[in-house]
């Protein structure tokens, strides 16, 4: 993968990304799931993916990886600043899961290319993007119970849902990325929700992100 110096080179790798998204039901039974997310230290990243056994949410394998900043924050454009460590992170793994949770977006992003979504491709394995906050669309609050939702719509389409993980907490913003369709996107978090708001593969991913961070200081 060539990693782009611009914003105009990274515009043109988003473009071609989009036109290979495939969102579609899932095609295989999940065994390993993982969730991967990532910390800065100075000039660093730290990113991390965590593997758990699925359905019964077992965590198997745990791993990191560091690279250096190479693309600035902008906003619509986290795959190139992240996406780097990211990749040499899941790529250590012993296992190819079958599927991953990414602390960002899917296709509710503006120009549908989320990190979920760009990851996947360049994976070519099933994503999700799971975000704490919204990029794009509009909705309504959804009912305040474990698994309410209401849709996500950008441009006239439905992009993605707002879910309600637990009772009484704040929802989070659900969007497949590549390779499974809405549904299957909101199945999988709901099933990788144990006692907390954020899917316990996410969860751990990003704790171990910050711990790292601590020792690396």
């Amino acid at each position: 993968m060539k990693w782009p110096k611009n914003i105009k080179e990274a515009q043109k790798i988003q473009h071609e990304i989009k036109e290979k998204i495939k969102i579609i039901p899932l095609k295989k039974k999940l065994v390993f799931v993982a969730g991967v997310d990532a910390s800065f230290s100075r000039n660093n990243i730290i990113a991390t993916a965590c593997v758990y056994k699925y359905p019964e949410l077992s965590l198997f394998e745990q791993t990191y990886a560091l690279a250096k900043i190479l693309f600035p924050y902008i906003p619509g454009f986290l795959s190139f600043r992240e996406g780097p460590a990211l990749l040499k992170a899941i790529n250590s793994l012993s296992i190819r899961p079958d599927l991953i949770l990414f602390d960002g977006q899917g296709i509710a992003h503006p120009s549908n290319t989320g990190i979920a979504a760009h990851l996947g491709v360049l994976l070519n394995i099933p994503a999700v993007g799971c975000a704490k906050s919204r990029l794009v669309g509009e909705y309504e609050e959804p009912r305040n119970r474990k698994g309410g939702y209401s849709s996500l719509r950008f441009k006239g389409k439905t992009v993605g849902v707002v879910l309600r993980t637990r009772d009484n907490v704040k929802p989070l913003f659900v969007s497949p990325g590549h390779l499974i369709n809405l549904k299957g996107a909101i199945d999988v978090v709901l099933q990788c929700i144990s006692k907390y708001r954020i899917p316990e593969p996410l969860r751990y991913a990003d704790n171990l992100s910050k711990k790292l961070k601590r020792e690396l200081k």
